[in-house]
């Protein structure tokens, strides 16, 4: 939750305003529900760091990194995995881009009256096999349940706890003029997975979310001791959100090239025939990465030799912008901005 996400047209009416399914979008109006009801009487100097996790002080001298995340991910099975693994890899992932190494997990479950046991057994296997396959088990937890019709299945909220070396320092708040912005692969293959499920859209070569623990890439990027500043998950509101929220952050504009960006073929013919933009849409298994320009090609190499991030791409640049505005330079030599996600493109994609 970051206090540099300022600026709206119009504040939010707290007395007789209501939520919509666009003040869970990751878009604009999320954000300034974030900044004018929570931050404004939650905030703290630890809420204020305004990256997916907070770093911590920890006793003898050490810091922890947390992170939480719910997921509310309707249909609750999708090609490619379902709300279980995805419960697993959203909170390890968000651990690992602040640079930590993710150590436990914390796991709450509200289960509706009525929602099938097998199905219930189905999710928390998979949750236990993606657990065990990213070495963060879950450690503890709580279960309740609520009256049918309340609770649309199951939602799944986790916690996540890592440890941070001391010197490393990757924040949202770290761009620079000058930096390069790389993504690890291709844009959008989660929702688009979720979208085609759950409208049952026939492709002829399908769509497969991309959901995984991206720790172990994250670790292979730090090894190379490039001089990486900025890690983030483009989840909900996907890349174009994203990079909006580290340019206020950072205080800088950003400079992509259309033609770099990576995505499918499938994803995106499927994101045209719904009238969707790939900028938009949620990833569940990919990166961000804004490092020094003089370390972009190491950093490039890095990922492409690590199984997750082969088709990764250095898609544009960092500069000085007192706007702060995200830009394109689009596939006919022409520009446009970037903005930020306005109301909800995909509702319950994660």
């Amino acid at each position: 939750m970051s206090e540099s996400r300022k600026h709206y047209v119009r504040p939010l009416d707290l007395k007789a305003g209501r939520i919509d399914m666009a003040h869970g979008s990751g878009g604009r109006a999320m954000a300034q529900l974030i900044d004018e009801v929570f931050a404004r009487r939650l905030g703290n100097e630890y809420l204020g760091q305004g990256d997916d996790g907070a770093v911590l002080p920890a006793a003898g001298g050490g810091r922890l990194v947390m992170a939480t995340d719910a997921h509310v991910v309707s249909p609750l099975f999708f090609p490619g995995g379902d709300i279980g693994c995805l419960a697993v890899h959203g909170t390890v992932n968000d651990v690992a881009v602040m640079g930590a190494q993710p150590l436990y997990l914390a796991a709450s479950f509200i289960l509706e009256e009525g929602f099938p046991l097998a199905d219930l057994v189905r999710i928390v296997e998979s949750m236990a096999a993606a657990a065990q396959a990213a070495g963060v088990p879950v450690v503890t937890g709580d279960t309740k349940v609520v009256e049918r019709g309340k609770g649309d299945g199951v939602f799944i909220t986790t916690t996540g706890v890592g440890v941070l070396p001391p010197g490393r320092e990757l924040s949202g708040r770290r761009a620079l003029p000058g930096d390069a912005i790389l993504v690890s692969g291709t844009l959008g293959d989660h929702g688009m997975a979720i979208m085609a499920e759950r409208e049952s859209l026939g492709f002829e070569s399908p769509i497969v979310s991309d959901t995984a623990a991206l720790h172990g890439l994250i670790g292979e990027l730090l090894a190379t001791g490039c001089d990486l500043h900025v890690l983030r998950d483009p989840t909900r509101g996907g890349l174009g959100t994203t990079l909006n929220e580290i340019a206020q952050q950072s205080g800088v504009g950003m400079m992509l090239q259309e033609k770099a960006l990576p995505v499918r073929p499938a994803v995106a013919a499927a994101c045209e025939f719904l009238g969707l933009d790939p900028l938009y849409v949620a990833n569940e298994g990919k990166l961000v990465a804004i490092c020094a320009a003089a370390d972009a090609e190491a950093l490039l190499a890095a990922m492409r030799a690590h199984p997750l991030g082969r088709e990764a791409a250095l898609i544009g640049t960092v500069h000085a912008d007192a706007q702060h505005f995200v830009q394109m330079t689009t596939a006919f030599g022409g520009r446009r901005i970037v903005d930020w996600l306005s109301g909800e493109q995909l509702p319950r994609i994660c």
